[in-house]
């Protein structure tokens, strides 16, 4: 008989569980990149919304002409055209600045709502509804290009709209990845899936650089219909907690004999819970079955419903939320960490193209550097604390770093192309590690925090406070950019340095009552206790 190949020996070393949870970890980390990816085409796209119209006149009216009318008609053409209306006038840059506002303003606004509501509906329906209708208005966006539409409020509408959709995705996919993935290394799992925001960020940036020269309009159809196709992927396939797969392994329990319908109750989110009833009369589990011998006398006879209505937990309310401990510290923080995060997300490209006189297509591609530091620098934070047991240190560490690497940026970037590669790496890590740590591993901690008495379904509602809070310094970021860069980018720099300090500060007395602690213990060892 010929060996087993190795390839086909490690497949089969996995359980079944543990497939179902790589496939937990795979699509929710392509769901919410496709989120992030549709949001990327903007930033891209400003440049090419309104254009430096000098160069194109002077070459409209050049002098080699062979009439003497049909130069100043070139002229007239490029005055008009060089630039997409409204977006022409010299307030482009507040114009700009009020659609990223739009958006994230609604954005914040709904978080708050979406977690409550999360918590109170199947959690793929919820978020497959969200993804399609994001993806229908990411493509009306571009449909404005198509249609020659040049009003303002269609615009804002689309992104006040797309703003409120998109709050579907964050809680869901936390609540998803914290039901399947418990407390032990959660720093490590959750800074390797968080790195879907860079990857977003990036394949957006790739695609919308594609079209953003010849048709801007292409630059958010092809991520609106990505996001669209996720959605229904999302229905397809996503399983929101391990509980739901517990009636279908009931069912196939005992293969070769008669098998009885298994009977189940709908739990927190339509969960499924079954209990199977023994020949000993000694109701259990299906946790516990799976820890039984196959050959024992103790097979399971026929699953029966047992309800236990005290045992249901009740969704938690705002104000229990916000008395977690640590909720409202890191809330704030991440409004900040956020502030000078979303600035990078919607303003660098066009900060690269004004200071480095690059075109929009090699400004976005060089902007995705950024991301590829945030992907490092995520990671990088989810594994020291982890092993140092201390996620606000860590946090602050990060922050304080982050302020001077954001002068040097604003320095160097003048300097040439080497100097900027290696700023925007760093300044990547730096910014979005934080920001990475607090939207995932710090709000799975406080969702299940021991106060909580095993309650998971605050997960969702603690994870869109925080979220939601941040969202805030999200939406006033790229609006105070928008307007500090009228008197120079100099003066946007200085505001994400006092950002970063502001979230430091906020952090002071988490991170003194972390430093005060009489152990210094891995998280993992303590959290897998309390699991």
């Amino acid at each position: 008989m010929a060996p087993v190949p190795p390839g086909i020996r490690l497949l089969v070393s996995f359980d079944r569980d543990q497939w179902y949870r790589a496939l937990t970890f795979i699509l929710t980390f392509l769901l919410y990149t496709s989120f992030h990816l549709s949001r990327k085409p903007i930033s891209i796209v400003k440049s090419e919304l309104h254009k430096n119209c000098s160069s194109v006149s002077e070459l409209a009216t050049n002098p080699s002409s062979s009439s003497s009318q049909q130069p100043s008609l070139q002229s007239l053409h490029a005055d008009m055209d060089c630039s997409w209306k409204p977006f022409d006038k010299s307030n482009y840059k507040q114009l700009l600045g009020a659609m990223d506002y739009s958006f994230l303003c609604a954005y914040a606004v709904g978080m708050y709502l979406s977690g409550i509501i999360g918590e109170r509906l199947p959690i793929r329906l919820y978020l497959t509804v969200g993804m399609l209708t994001s993806g229908l208005f990411t493509c009306l966006f571009g449909l404005g290009y198509i249609y020659n539409i040049h009003n303002l409020g269609f615009y804002i509408f689309v992104q006040v709209a797309n703003g409120l959709v998109q709050t579907t995705g964050w809680p869901s996919v936390v609540t998803c990845i914290g039901n399947w993935f418990g407390k032990g290394r959660r720093g490590l799992i959750m800074g390797l899936w968080n790195s879907h925001t860079s990857v977003g960020n990036i394949l957006g940036s790739l695609i919308a650089g594609y079209w953003v020269s010849s048709n801007w309009g292409l630059s958010f159809i092809v991520p609106g219909l990505i996001i669209a196709a996720m959605g229904v992927v999302c229905f397809l396939f996503l399983i929101e907690h391990p509980n739901d797969l517990k009636s279908v392994y009931a069912q196939n329990a005992s293969p070769g004999k008669s098998q009885v319908p298994a009977k189940s109750w709908n739990g927190v989110n339509g969960h499924t819970e079954v209990y199977l009833q023994y020949k000993d009369n000694k109701p259990q589990s299906y946790d516990t079955e799976l820890l039984l011998p196959r050959d024992t006398v103790r097979v399971p006879v026929q699953p029966v419903v047992v309800v236990k209505n005290e045992s249901e937990p009740s969704a938690i309310s705002f104000m229990g939320a916000l008395r977690i401990p640590g909720v409202i510290e890191f809330s704030l923080c991440l409004l900040f960490a956020k502030l000078v995060s979303y600035t990078f997300l919607f303003w660098l490209p066009l900060y690269i193209t004004k200071a480095a006189h690059l075109d929009a297509k090699k400004a976005g591609d060089l902007s995705t550097l950024f991301d590829v530091g945030g992907i490092v620098g995520g990671i990088l934070a989810g594994v020291i604390s982890d092993k140092l047991g201390k996620r606000a240190t860590t946090c602050a560490v990060m922050l304080l770093l982050a302020a001077p690497t954001l002068y040097g940026f604003s320095m160097i970037s003048e300097f040439g192309l080497g100097p900027t590669i290696g700023m925007l790496l760093v300044c990547g890590g730096l910014v979005n590690g934080p920001y990475a740590l607090i939207t995932t591993a710090v709000s799975a901690d406080l969702g299940t925090h021991k106060s909580l008495k095993g309650n998971a379904r605050a997960l969702s509602t603690v994870t869109a406070i925080i979220d939601g809070t941040g969202s805030v310094g999200a939406a006033l970021g790229p609006l105070l950019a928008g307007v500090l860069s009228a008197g120079g980018w100099d003066q946007v720099f200085y505001m994400l340095m006092t950002a970063d300090f502001c979230a430091l500060l906020l952090l002071l007395r988490l991170v003194t009552k972390e430093l005060a602690s009489t152990k210094s213990r891995p998280i993992s060892a303590v959290e897998l206790k309390e699991h």
